[in-house]
């Protein structure tokens, strides 16, 4: 099996333990539930989630005991992209070829849906909490602060400050490392910690998923300009029509498309560093600079 069947059927896998995850659409609040569904299986690649569980094999665990935490990291992705959808932010009516969650739903229930993805992923991960232990608590308090006010909601608060004004690189590398970046450092560095990892190699997966999650944002960029829009499933020029730096309007394509490979670089030279080998996930974190949408 080449990587791209393994791949797709590591995707199959996770979408049907997801679905187990997800509240039940019943009761007075069965609107909110719907929305929140949809949000989630509307589509996605699952690459947050299929990164944590290749991270917890890498260091040797052999269990389901990190499906809640790849599920509830879905979740917060999800919930980001709800809220990032919004007429209050980047005002998106398509996402992966469908209609967002406010286009569908209406404004008003696309902040309850992003509002209860975020809140229930917490829910998800503190009943495995209570039931595994230690390491499990250390997972969750690695995605509460790679999600949280020091970690992806800061780089999309800053974002949202400075669109319309100049940046420079510093600005736009810490909008980067935080608002796409952390979820990765969180998927990498959850899915080692329910399995054991200490410390250093923990702060080794941060490293690669900073450095991945940077020529992730700028291939991003570049896709937003000359990428195939049946692919993306969204309009190109997005960053444009929201007035966002990029890379690419910083230092042109070219440039871009040389810092993707520098980053992509040093990822794999760290990633070479830890012990514990998986090359599927090798392979995988260079598939999301290398990608064609």
């Amino acid at each position: 099996m080449d990587f791209e069947q393994l791949k797709q059927q590591k995707t199959e896998e996770i979408n049907a333990f997801l679905k187990e995850f997800l509240p039940e659409e019943s009761g007075k609040e069965k609107v909110l539930c719907e929305a929140m569904n949809y949000s989630v299986e509307v589509g996605g690649k699952r690459l947050r989630p299929m990164i944590l569980l290749e991270a917890y094999k890498m260091f040797g665990g052999k269990d389901s005991a990190a499906q809640p935490f790849a599920a509830a990291l879905e979740m917060i992705h999800t919930y980001s992209l709800v809220h990032d959808d919004l007429p209050a932010m980047d005002n998106d009516m398509y996402r992966r070829g469908q209609l967002t969650t406010h286009a569908k739903y209406g404004e008003a229930m696309g902040v309850l849906a992003g509002d209860g993805l975020l809140n229930y992923a917490f829910e998800v991960m503190s009943d495995a909490v209570c039931e595994q232990g230690a390491n499990a608590a250390k997972a969750m308090q690695i995605i509460a602060k790679k999600a949280g006010v020091r970690g992806m909601i800061a780089g999309q608060t800053v974002d949202l400050e400075w669109t319309g004004k100049p940046q420079n690189k510093e600005l736009l590398d810490y909008i980067n490392e935080r608002k796409t970046a952390a979820l990765l450092c969180a998927a990498l560095m959850a899915g080692a910690a329910l399995a054991g990892a200490d410390e250093g190699e923990l702060t080794l997966l941060e490293t690669v998923g900073v450095y991945v999650g940077l020529a992730f944002q700028i291939k991003d960029d570049i896709l937003d300009v000359i990428g195939d829009e049946s692919k993306l499933g969204k309009p190109l020029h997005s960053d444009e029509k929201n007035e966002k730096s990029t890379y690419v309007t910083l230092v042109g394509i070219e440039e871009a498309e040389r810092l993707v490979k520098e980053y992509s670089k040093r990822a794999v030279e760290v990633f070479e560093l830890c012990l514990h080998e998986n090359p599927f996930l090798k392979e995988l974190l260079l598939s999301l600079v290398t990608r064609e949408y």
